[in-house]
């Protein structure tokens, strides 16, 4: 690691950790994101990434998502997916640090990572031709139901500077508004017996009479 990498991790005077000027990070990301788009076995990972969403939605991820339709959204979210591994990815090749690089990113679209990252073989597939690591984010995630990611943040910088476009705050939520829709959904989950966010319930399947 060269001392110009190890400057820029060093902590700013509130504690922050520094982190790659984003502008510096961001063609790098816009790279990665249109070979991953490019390459042979994107349909395959897509296609993958969607059958796990239709099957292993969480309580408090994409519920999050305002009148949530795998079907509608899913295609949508795993291309804001496919962006956040591209942006840690190019933030990896930069510092080298795993831990810095796995982003802050909001519970719905880290919830679609964790899909794409579910199609290990393919998805190690791609990583190998196109030499990428594609960094797991969870050494990052907040522990419990609170959320980590808020907008204008490093994450939000880094989207802006890859000229993608706006980003969809349809699912990529601030702080404010992800306690606030936790706080709704928790109380419709327990109106049925469902505690604390999916952690626990009441159900005991007995067979009706």
């Amino acid at each position: 690691m060269t001392s110009d990498t190890i400057a820029r991790l060093d902590s700013d005077s509130d504690g922050r950790e520094r982190m790659p000027d984003p502008y510096a990070v961001a063609p790098r990301a816009v790279e990665i994101f249109d070979a991953v788009r490019d390459h042979a076995e994107y349909d395959r990972l897509r296609a993958s990434a969607l059958r796990h969403v239709a099957r292993w939605v969480t309580f408090t991820g994409l519920p999050l998502i305002a009148g949530w339709d795998a079907e509608v959204d899913g295609p949508d979210l795993v291309v804001e997916g496919v962006k956040v591994l591209a942006m840690r990815a190019a933030v990896y090749e930069q510092i080298g640090d795993e831990r810095l690089a796995g982003l802050e990113v909001p519970a719905p679209v880290e919830e679609i990572v964790h899909a794409l990252a579910a199609r290990f073989t393919v998805l190690s597939r791609v990583q190998q031709d196109l030499d990428v690591v594609f960094v797991d984010g969870t050494g990052r995630e907040p522990a419990g139901h609170d959320e980590g990611y808020d907008e204008d943040g490093y994450t939000d910088q880094v989207y802006a500077a890859a000229t993608w476009g706006a980003i969809p705050r349809r699912y990529w939520i601030g702080q404010e508004e992800t306690r606030r829709r936790l706080s709704v959904l928790f109380e419709h989950y327990e109106s049925i017996g469902i505690q604390e966010g999916g952690q626990s319930h009441f159900f005991t399947f007995s067979a009706s009479r």
